[in-house]
């Protein structure tokens, strides 16, 4: 009677080459016709690993395996690396298969059908398997090598789709991340938006409007945490070399050093859940007189209407309409006008501090860059020495991480001394003089400024209290107010 058998193909890739998948059909269909054996069904597997069995068509094949088993004499693979490229598993799998199912392995390109039961074809098994997974860990090797050697040393950004805020030219190893001009405003919205404290949800939804197509709610934070917008990337350590956060040859979008201090405050705090309402602007900044911090909602009037009120969350205590207070407020800040005098004395100090600030950013800049200089050639000499084997790994590989975190320290001084004060210049002459007119100054703040500027204003200590505003403290520059 003739015997049975059913295939099993696996590809690597999928959408690998035709060729090769009629390659190893053309090798099974062979092997069976040549021994006179009926291949009854076959399975196949596209882009799934073999180093494990939870493969979607082995499942079936064993599934079938399982249903059939009795009309099944051999299971056909092309090499026994397309089966398994994990010994262990292989082996418990042949043996399962043969003792349980009476089913016998065959490897068509090898000639070989594996007997459990024979000592010298399952050691013959064996090998074929080690040789397998030995090659599979030699590509591994070889790959995990390749890639610390682009990341690490050549700083190259490898894979396949530019981050946000960037774009690829170039082609081969010549490609490399330029900065996505429009998308490299949301980003820097992003960076600035959470150092001046806007909640979580305010950036996710300005950044959407902006164009961000990102969705969730760690979207902010993947951005802030991500090294790519420093100009540098993580590298995972490979064998004894060290891993970290790495240089790469494309420029940040942001400066190390605000990346840096932006780690600390996530380290420190996380992100901050505030609710930020454009038409409550004083929820959480006014107080009540009982020193509680006043919330802020809407409440239905008798003909339905809504009016918005500042309330305490104590029973009896405020409860403000919020028109009125907004314009008991615009009234106080008609009076916290900065004198003409003063602004004129600000803008000549400024002047005076922005002049010094930038002859000492070019000193700075001038001792950075000479520095910088100093490490390089300290590296080059260190990769010297390692390279004609007159250091050894252990030192080499303490001054290569000690050499290229102190290169990261200084590229971000040079960054940051590097900085243009064209732009300070026009904002200190555009905006000094308008002091003078601090309820304009409001105004034109959004929400999250006017309470800055509040909370600055008074210390934090800005109280209601029998329909009027009270404070203990006034920012001394405001106080030639109280007099007049």
């Amino acid at each position: 009677m003739q015997k049975k058998a059913i295939s099993y193909l696996r590809f690597s890739h999928e959408g690998q080459s035709n060729s090769s998948i009629e390659r190893q059909e053309l090798i099974t269909s062979q092997w069976a016709e040549r021994m006179n054996v009926e291949i009854t069904d076959t399975f196949a597997d596209a882009g799934h690993s073999a180093k494990t069995f939870d493969r979607p068509d082995f499942q079936k094949l064993q599934d079938f395996i399982k249903q059939h088993h009795r009309s099944v004499d051999y299971l056909i693979v092309d090499q026994m690396d397309r089966f398994s490229r994990d010994a262990g598993e292989a082996l418990s799998m042949i043996k399962k298969l043969q003792s349980k199912y009476s089913i016998q392995v065959v490897s068509a390109t090898e000639g070989i059908t594996f007997d459990y039961h024979t000592p010298g074809s399952f050691f013959r098994a064996g090998l074929q398997f080690l040789l397998a997974e030995e090659d599979n860990i030699n590509r591994a090797s070889k790959i995990n090598a390749g890639i610390y050697t682009a990341k690490a040393k050549e700083g190259r950004y490898i894979y396949g789709h530019a981050p946000f805020g960037y774009k690829f030219e170039g082609q081969g190893k010549s490609r490399h991340l330029v900065i996505n001009e429009e998308q490299a405003k949301v980003v820097t919205y992003i960076f600035n938006a959470y150092l001046t404290n806007t909640p979580d949800y305010i950036i996710r939804e300005r950044a959407a409007h902006m164009g961000l197509k990102h969705k969730g709610n760690s979207v902010v934070k993947d951005f802030l945490t991500n090294p790519i917008y420093a100009g540098h990337q993580v590298v995972k350590p490979y064998k004894d070399l060290p891993g970290g956060i790495f240089p790469a040859l494309h420029k940040g979008i942001v400066d190390m050093e605000t990346w840096s201090m932006i780690q600390q405050r996530l380290k420190g705090g996380g992100m901050e859940r505030v609710i930020i309402d454009d038409n409550l602007p004083l929820r959480g900044v006014l107080k009540c007189h009982c020193q509680k911090p006043l919330t802020g909602a809407p409440s239905r009037g008798r003909h339905g209407k809504y009016y918005l009120y500042y309330k305490c969350r104590h029973k009896g205590h405020n409860n403000i309409s919020a028109t009125k207070a907004h314009e008991q407020l615009h009234e106080i800040l008609k009076y916290m006008s900065l004198p003409q005098r003063l602004v004129a004395a600000i803008k000549d100090q400024s002047e005076k501090m922005l002049q010094e600030r930038m002859k000492d950013n070019r000193a700075n800049l001038s001792r950075s860059k000479r520095d910088m200089e100093e490490l390089e050639q300290q590296l080059y000499s260190v990769e010297e020495k390692y390279i004609k084997n007159q250091m050894a790994a252990e030192t080499y590989h303490r001054w290569l991480k000690d050499l290229t975190r102190r290169r990261v320290e200084v590229k971000s001084r040079i960054e940051r001394f590097s900085k243009n004060g064209d732009s300070t210049w026009k904002l200190l002459s555009d905006h000094l003089s308008k002091l003078t007119d601090l309820q304009y100054v409001y105004n034109q703040a959004d929400t999250l400024k006017k309470q800055e500027l509040i909370r600055l204003g008074f210390d934090n200590e800005l109280y209601y209290e029998d329909k009027t505003y009270r404070t203990p403290f006034v920012l001394p520059i405001f106080e030639h107010n109280l007099l007049t």
